[in-house]
């Protein structure tokens, strides 16, 4: 089939990879220019080594945009990790239109931190959708889904860079051969089920150690290994990394007061509402990301002390 890729990163870098891999027909690859002073686009960089035709517009809604979509003549266009708003007029071009990926099951966790929000919320399963944009945020009808499971321990990194990551790639390749064969069905999203979560940032992912340890860890592992769960330590920020939870059952037997550190080893053991947070990494905003003992051999840290202050 010939295609044209519209994304970003390594995300986009791999599922372009991938359907050159089985030598389908690359017309061109779309990319958000980069900001001034950032990281090269790992996909821009590939598509320019692979000789690939790239277009880096600021707006797809500009119609620069929507012509060079006309001229490569594609069978389907492939959104791969794509932030910017793409208009009907622009994915409608390609002869069997244009499939997306999100990474959640659709309609939940519609927006743009889909992965860690379900983590934070403490879900036991999360997915990826491929489904056709819309001029709404993650409303199209839904093409297929992939389904996987979180443990109590995973964490953002292991959800998506272990499974979702992968499963996408696979799955965006999957969609596009069904929908090129016009095997494909369209389900519309259930409106009456579908949330929506904006971005999870700074004010997102502070601790607070008054809530349920459950509710702690789950936060920690949603920001693991970004943008990081972080508290304070002596009014200076501390990132929080490889959080364990451990509960005590018992009403009256919770050692310490919240966010106070009761035991300091391998791991930092911190107390919260029901148990305790272990922490094997930490990272202070004047240092770097080190393990629990480096952490509190560098900065004198002895049980008793409290974070939150």
């Amino acid at each position: 089939m010939r295609i044209v890729l519209i994304g970003q990163q390594d995300f986009g870098k791999a599922v372009l990879d991938a359907f050159l891999k089985r030598d389908d027909d690359v017309a061109g690859v779309f990319c958000a220019p980069e900001k001034e002073g950032a990281k090269p686009d790992p996909l821009r960089v590939f598509a320019q080594e692979k000789g690939l035709r790239t277009f880096q517009f600021p707006s797809l809604k500009a119609p620069d945009a929507t012509a060079a979509m006309r001229e490569l003549n594609a069978d389907i266009g492939i959104m791969a990790f794509v932030l910017q708003f793409a208009p009907q007029e622009f994915v409608n071009i390609p002869k069997h239109g244009t499939i997306q990926y999100h990474p959640s099951l659709l309609p939940k966790y519609r927006g743009p931190s889909s992965i860690n929000w379900p983590i934070s919320q403490g879900e036991v399963e999360t997915g990826l959708t491929i489904f056709r944009p819309t001029d709404g945020l993650d409303e199209g009808s839904i093409i297929l889904q992939k389904r996987t499971p979180i443990s109590e321990n995973d964490t953002l990194g292991t959800v998506y860079f272990d499974r979702l990551f992968p499963m996408g790639v696979e799955a965006m390749l999957e969609a596009a051969d069904l929908v090129v064969a016009g095997k494909h069905t369209e389900t519309i999203q259930d409106e009456s089920q579908a949330t929506y979560e904006g971005w999870f940032r700074a004010n997102e992912s502070k601790v607070n150690w008054h809530n349920n340890v459950n509710q702690i860890h789950n936060l920690i592992r949603a920001c693991d290994p970004a943008p990081g769960a972080w508290t304070t330590l002596a009014g200076k920020k501390v990132q929080l990394f490889g959080s364990r939870k451990h509960l005590v059952r018992t009403f009256g037997a919770v050692k310490g007061k919240p966010g106070e550190i009761t035991s300091i080893g391998d791991s930092l053991f911190v107390t919260a509402q029901g148990g305790q947070i272990e922490l094997s990494k930490l990272k202070h905003e004047d240092g770097k990301k080190v393990s629990a003992a480096e952490f509190a051999a560098a900065f004198g840290l002895a049980p008793g002390a409290v974070f939150g202050s």
